[in-house]
């Protein structure tokens, strides 16, 4: 495996864990601390939602980040707008480490810290997709998977980090001194967190296959002047499979890394670092599960590995709330790997891969952010809100949460029907003597 990863994929691997450090970071803030520092006191379920709710206010942000970086980045280079990326998300994780609470200026807080979500959630519309672009398209055909899913490592290794960091001030402090002005230590680190992604970054070319297309297109051709008009005119048939098999990966992410910490806390009644040690747990398992999950792509195909993940999530969903329920740590963490790694990672490996040669290279950046990103928004910004409603819409039953949850996750395994394999993957094994 190791010969097949690119030095470009080592290099947007490396960047995107440095940038989501600070995306997963707001994740885990606003499930434990967010509520009790930005919202009114009184009535913990309203400041629980409403601190969710900013949390969903990042992905809604995100697809028109996307777009933009997306179209930019198909007229200018995949590299310049990582760089952009990387500066906003920086830039607003160190600046919410620095704002007052609602005690302090009252409602103006809030407000402040949903602007900083927003400008979290432009820069994450393009930062992903554009890793992603930059590690399959500097690699073989035969190792596009592998390379492809790579950046989805990175997003492990920057939710670990931001886990771990956020797990050990919170370990080091007393409780109250914590909340008061503990937990915006780890938002200021995010500051030495973006100059690191972008000395990483530097080291990296933009990749032959766009140089290439850009050459062809010359100064007044399609490439350079429409990727956003190009995409509706040669592959809208695309757009709505591209979002359905963008379904499951943010269903499986979002409703174990941020509800779950909240259900844990607030329903089973077990310490924070219970559901924070899970969260380690599983994505330090990631570090062996993502890239064989690529690599289970390139030797049996994308959509196989697509309708594995999300069908098990669906199956596994209701024995995953089950064994949050035990209170019991290590049976805790076993369920976070069930579903957060072994059926997320097939899930977001699957949908890279076909992401990545879903679009003409032409518009290939705008197309990936523009499908993927809307889905996000819908889904991964909103499966924690809606699974806490639910919640108290039922008076703490977890059918619900378990039906929507698994009907989602179906909805990506429908998708790959109208997605074909690569050229490669289809072709017949010649037989042998």
């Amino acid at each position: 495996m190791t010969k097949r990863l690119s030095r470009a994929t080592i290099a947007s691997t490396v960047g995107t864990a440095l940038e989501w450090y600070d995306f997963s970071l707001y994740g885990t803030a606003a499930a434990l601390v967010l509520p009790q520092v930005f919202f009114p006191a009184g009535d913990p379920v309203a400041a629980t939602l409403s601190s969710l709710a900013t949390f969903a206010v990042g992905f809604f942000a995100r697809p028109v980040g996307g777009i933009v970086i997306g179209v930019l980045g198909d007229r200018i280079g995949r590299r310049t707008m990582l760089f952009v990326t990387l500066l906003l998300m920086a830039a607003a994780s160190t600046l919410i480490g620095l704002l007052p609470s609602y005690a302090s200026i009252g409602a103006a807080a809030p407000v402040m810290l949903v602007a900083l979500r927003v400008v979290q959630g432009l820069g994450a519309g393009g930062e992903y997709a554009g890793a992603m672009l930059m590690s399959a398209e500097h690699a073989e055909t035969r190792s596009r998977g592998l390379n492809a899913s790579a950046p989805t490592l990175g997003n492990a290794v920057g939710s670990l980090v931001a886990t771990g960091v956020f797990f050990l001030v919170s370990a080091v402090m007393p409780h109250d001194a914590f909340i008061d002005y503990g937990w915006r230590i780890p938002f200021l680190l995010s500051v030495f967190v973006g100059v690191a992604g972008v000395i990483v970054r530097l080291k990296v070319s933009d990749t032959p296959e766009f140089r290439e297309a850009r050459d062809n297109a010359g100064p007044g051709g399609e490439h350079a002047m429409a990727p956003l008009r190009a995409l509706f005119a040669s592959s809208r048939h695309k757009i709505v499979p591209g979002m359905l098999i963008s379904i499951a990966p943010n269903v499986i992410s979002y409703l174990p890394s941020v509800y779950a910490l909240t259900y844990l806390t607030t329903h089973v009644h077990t310490e924070a670092w219970v559901g924070l040690i899970g969260i380690v747990i599983a994505n330090l398992v990631k570090l062996v599960t993502v890239p064989t999950a690529g690599w289970l792509c390139d030797r049996y195909g994308r959509r196989p590995v697509m309708v594995a993940g999300s069908v098990a999530a669906a199956v596994l969903f209701y024995p995953f709330f089950f064994m949050l329920d035990t209170g019991t740590p290590v049976v805790i963490w076993a369920a976070f790997v069930m579903i957060y790694t072994l059926c997320n990672d097939l899930t977001l490996a699957s949908q890279a891969t076909m992401m990545s040669e879903l679009f003409d290279v032409r518009y290939r950046y705008t197309g990936v952010t523009f499908t993927r990103e809307i889905a996000g928004a819908v889904v991964g910004g909103c499966i924690p809100f809606v699974a806490a409603w639910l919640d108290g819409w039922s008076g703490g039953q977890l059918w619900p949460i378990v039906v929507v949850s698994a009907a989602l996750c179906l909805l990506s395994a429908l998708g790959t029907r109208f997605i074909e394999e690569p050229a490669h993957l289809r072709e017949p094994v010649p037989a042998t003597r």
